[in-house]
């Protein structure tokens, strides 16, 4: 099974695709869009590169976070759900499962601590998918959590490390 984790923004959308069994990546990267062009050229432009990626990947299920604002920043939250949309757009059009977690639980599942931070995720990630080096920017890290985190809550696959 194929399992494709979205980090959705604006500007940088992380994307992971990784073999649940084999927790082998298949493909990472970012899909960017430039600030100065218009609203609705970057949301089509990421919409048109998630449908790239899911023709010629095939996932059986994206995995996106729960958008989360605070209070004092509610702009990024409608900001980040405009790229978000596009992905659940992507898995009406094709027919792909659509998981939604909150990003607590992605960490808790990734690292055994809901509150962890970027770094932790990263790193962890790096061990899980056996990488040389950290997946970077950490949009891409961050996708491939979503990812690894199908497969922990839903699989039951028990591959996390204890310390």
């Amino acid at each position: 099974m194929r399992i494709l984790g979205i980090d959705p923004g604006l500007q940088v959308t992380g994307y992971g695709i990784i073999e649940d069994k084999s927790f082998k990546l298949v493909e990472a990267g970012v899909i960017r869009t430039a600030a100065r062009r218009p609203i609705q050229e970057r949301i089509t432009g990421i919409f048109d590169e998630i449908s790239k990626i899911v023709e010629e990947y095939r996932p059986d299920v994206l995995v996106l976070e729960k958008i989360y604002s605070h209070y004092k920043h509610p702009t990024t939250a409608i900001l980040m759900g405009h790229a978000r949309a596009m992905a659940c757009l992507v898995c009406g059009k094709f027919g792909v499962k659509l998981i939604n977690y909150p990003s607590t639980r992605i960490k808790k599942a990734i690292t055994g601590n809901g509150h962890a931070s970027k770094i932790q995720v990263q790193r962890m990630v790096q061990s899980l998918l056996k990488l040389k080096k950290a997946p970077e920017p950490v949009d891409v890290s961050d996708a491939l959590a979503m990812a690894i985190s199908y497969c922990y809550i839903e699989k039951g696959v028990g591959c996390r490390v204890r310390g």
